[in-house]
């Protein structure tokens, strides 16, 4: 599948998680501004999570779109690292628009979205069926060091998190069910057990 390199302008854009980002074809890059003292830990802890597909770039100076200049900056070496992969700029700046059009017009994939939930793909996986999202989500409790909930509120509150709350409680519940169909998980008393700890 084609990479996808996700440059977040932190100043225009603060999402509550990275979630729907933690996949093998996901890069991104958190671009934070000089005057931006703090990051939230739950964006802090899913960039570790992501490892070396994840980093965040620190601002140095300060100055009338000096953050916009850097994510174009960092466009131009990873086109040409990686002239097939596809770019999301993720900022409410509209100034990004005429730079993505001339990268379009020279055959470079990029699109700007207000949102990650605007995510073409990230769209796509919202829309799938409960055993599809299951399958997602144990795919992520099969990574190394990433914790299994083991009530079901807990489980329900993750699964919730991993979907950018953009799914209902129903939904969840179906994820559940089915991750208990294909024999991932059993669920007594409100307990959550895995049939596999590996």
């Amino acid at each position: 599948m084609r990479t996808n390199i996700v440059l977040i302008d932190f100043e225009s854009v603060q999402p509550e998680s990275l979630a729907a980002l933690e996949r093998e074809h996901f890069k991104v890059i958190v671009f934070v501004g000089a005057s931006q003292a703090k990051v939230p830990i739950e964006i802090a802890t899913a960039l570790q999570r992501m490892g070396s597909n994840a980093e965040y770039v620190k601002i140095s100076g300060n100055g009338k779109n000096a953050l916009d200049f850097h994510i174009c900056f960092y466009i131009g070496q990873l086109v040409a690292q990686d002239p097939a992969a596809y770019f999301h700029v993720i900022s409410k700046d509209g100034g990004f628009d005429p730079l993505i059009q001339h990268l379009k017009s020279k055959k470079i994939f990029c699109a700007r979205s207000s949102s990650i939930d605007d995510i073409p793909l990230v769209k796509a996986s919202n829309k799938r069926s409960p055993s599809e999202r299951a399958q997602m989500f144990i795919e992520k409790l099969r990574q190394p060091r990433v914790s299994r909930p083991r009530a079901i509120k807990t489980l329900s509150s993750a699964i919730a998190a991993y979907f950018q709350k953009q799914i209902t409680d129903a939904e969840i519940e179906a994820v559940i069910a089915a991750m208990q169909k294909s024999g991932f998980i059993s669920v007594a008393d409100s307990k959550v057990s895995y049939t596999t700890e590996g």
